[in-house]
């Protein structure tokens, strides 16, 4: 049995002082999103303007996303990383000095997501192309997974934390708190000493746009685990919209079910996350890829079907648990293996293309809204769970470079 040990990742000083600095930047972000969609409410009590809130952070960095990865190609990545930090800290302060002042409007609110929307998606691009520099590549996947224990944990510490300032300072205060977070982290990232990156060639942006397509096109792991992720973000991920609707009028639960299903969930993705985190890479990737995609999509129909035909609690917490162990497996195995593969001059824009199918979540919940309309919530999820194994099992079984995906990446990795 192998034994977990320090994360690789961590054993090097620069990525080290990058992932405590990403600390405060994504609990910034959770605690901004929390306190935009409060101030919404406080100003309008409409549920009609949280949608609009929603939509106004996520349409910009859908629209801008594959610009962002070809600037972060062209301009030096740090300083992307640390003048968009800056901005997205700047515009934050405002909307804390706007609402502390009782200046704020709708309109306030409303344009500050758009711009923050808009400038993430040349932070995105930068800073995911970024940290793969800091470390060798046998310890990226420790490091794409030490990246998602980020987000898992401020995704359940945050908000609590955004509620109890806003409980006892005022909704200002957590915009202030956010901005500082967004600071640090700026701040670090110009203290870190980053090899040189060759940038690519001064080229118009539509030719390189289309560049970085055609490698997408032409290699086609690329386009399978890019595509992977689309389906487990547009199809897999849809159940979210539609839990309230297994909570309350499925299972009978009420609101503190629903959080707790959701914190099994989380449970799940933080104990695989730190578990990939502390091993670093291992051995057959593709394989692991593969089936942890086809468990994702299973665990979610699991789940849907069987609320709908058992109607058990504890079952439901039993595939609830296999969604965040799975899905984290499947994210972290893909994420790792695009950064792995990618040539260095290429990885904005794949970068870019990657997250921009984690953008699109939100119309995935649109969708299965509409399909639930006329077959239900439960089979309208389970419906998307099917089609995200169904995708990960046909081009393992008809393409042969998925099948030995794991042999390519250790042929890359021993050669580090």
């Amino acid at each position: 049995m192998r034994k977990i040990t320090f994360p690789p990742a961590l054993q090097y000083e620069a990525y080290r002082n990058y992932w405590l600095g990403l600390f405060g930047a994504v609990s910034g972000y959770q605690v901004l999103m929390f306190g935009q969609f409060w101030l919404m409410h406080e100003l309008t009590g409409s549920p009609l303007y949280l949608g609009y809130i929603g939509m106004a952070n996520a349409v910009p960095a859908i629209l801008l996303n594959l610009v962002g990865g070809v600037v972060a190609d062209k301009l030096d990545k740090k300083l992307l990383v640390v003048l968009t930090m800056a901005l997205l800290s700047m515009l934050v302060l405002l909307l804390g000095f706007l609402t502390f002042f009782s200046l704020v409007k709708v309109w306030h609110v409303m344009a500050i997501g758009v711009f923050t929307g808009a400038i993430n998606a040349f932070n995105q691009p930068a800073r995911m192309s970024l940290y793969p520099t800091l470390v060798p590549r046998k310890a990226l996947t420790s490091a794409v997974a030490l990246n998602s224990v980020v987000w898992q944990a401020t995704r359940i510490v945050a908000p609590a934390f955004a509620g109890l300032l806003i409980a006892f300072l005022g909704t200002a205060a957590a915009f202030f708190m956010a901005g500082l977070g967004m600071i640090v982290f700026a701040w670090v990232v110009q203290g870190l000493h980053i090899p040189k990156i060759e940038n690519g060639p001064g080229v118009k942006t539509g030719q390189d746009l289309l560049e970085g397509l055609r490698f997408i096109k032409d290699n086609s792991i690329f386009a399978f685990l890019i595509g992977m992720t689309f389906f487990i973000s547009f199809f897999g991920m849809s159940y979210m919209t539609q839990m309230p609707v297994f909570a309350v009028d499925i299972l009978h639960i009420g609101a503190d079910g629903q959080g707790v299903l959701l914190s099994i969930s989380g449970v799940g993705s933080i104990i695989i996350t730190l578990w990939i985190g502390s091993i670093g890479s291992y051995r057959r990737k593709g394989l692991v890829l593969i089936g942890a995609a086809t468990l994702t999509g299973l665990s979610v129909a699991g789940f849907a079907l069987s609320c709908e035909f058992i109607g058990s609690y504890v079952i439901a917490s039993v595939f609830m648990f296999g969604i965040g162990v799975f899905t984290s497996a499947c994210n972290i195995s893909i994420m790792s293996s695009l950064q792995i593969m990618v040539p260095e001059h290429l990885r904005g824009r794949v970068m870019g293309f990657y997250g921009m199918t984690w953008d699109i979540m939100p119309l995935g919940g649109l969708y299965v809204g509409i399909v639930a309309g006329f077959i239900g919530a439960p089979f309208a999820v389970s419906v998307g769970g099917f089609l995200v194994s169904l995708f990960a099992i046909g081009p393992a079984l008809i393409n042969r470079q998925v099948r030995t995906l794991g042999t390519h990446l250790n042929r890359i990795e021993d050669h580090q």
